[in-house]
C-alpha cells in the first residue's frame, strides 16, 4: 500500500468531510486527518486520503446497520488517528461503504459494534 503523507494536524470540522461524503450530512461530530499517497516528488495527479472517526445520530447507525457483517480487521487509519478509532468488532458491508462513498472517492467503512462511531478510510483524486 502506497504511503500515507500528511501534515499531521487532527481535525474536527465536518463542513470538509459532509461536503465530500454526503452520507455523512448528519454526522455529529468527528476527527480526521487527510493527506497525499505516495511520494510528492513524482510527477502526475495526487491521490488523497482521508481517515476520520465519525459520530453518528442514533437514526442513521440503525439505518445503515442492515445487511453488514462482523470483522475483527483493524481499520487501517494514520498513526496520528490510531488513539481515536474505537475496540473492535467493527461491522462492513459493500452497501455500508456505498452509504459514504463521495464522488470521486472510494470509501471502506467500519461501525465499530454496538456503538455510534463510523470509522472511514477513503481515497479519492
Amino acid at each position: 500500500m502506497p504511503t500515507k503523507s500528511g501534515t499531521g494536524e487532527l481535525r474536527t470540522d465536518l463542513a470538509p468531510l459532509t461536503k465530500r461524503f454526503p452520507g455523512l450530512a448528519d454526522a455529529r461530530s468527528a476527527q480526521w486527518m487527510s493527506g497525499t499517497l505516495g511520494d510528492d516528488r513524482v510527477p502526475g495527479p495526487s491521490t488523497y486520503w482521508i481517515d476520520a472517526v465519525v459520530t453518528l445520530p442514533p437514526a442513521k447507525v440503525s439505518e445503515v446497520t442492515p445487511g453488514t457483517r462482523e470483522t475483527t480487521d483493524q481499520p487501517p487509519v494514520v498513526d496520528g488517528l490510531r488513539d481515536d478509532v474505537p475496540e473492535g468488532p467493527y461491522l462492513t458491508s459493500d452497501a455500508l461503504n456505498s452509504t459514504f462513498t463521495g464522488q470521486g472517492w472510494f470509501v471502506h467503512a467500519y461501525l465499530a459494534k454496538g456503538t455510534d462511531k463510523l470509522v472511514l478510510v477513503a481515497t479519492g483524486q
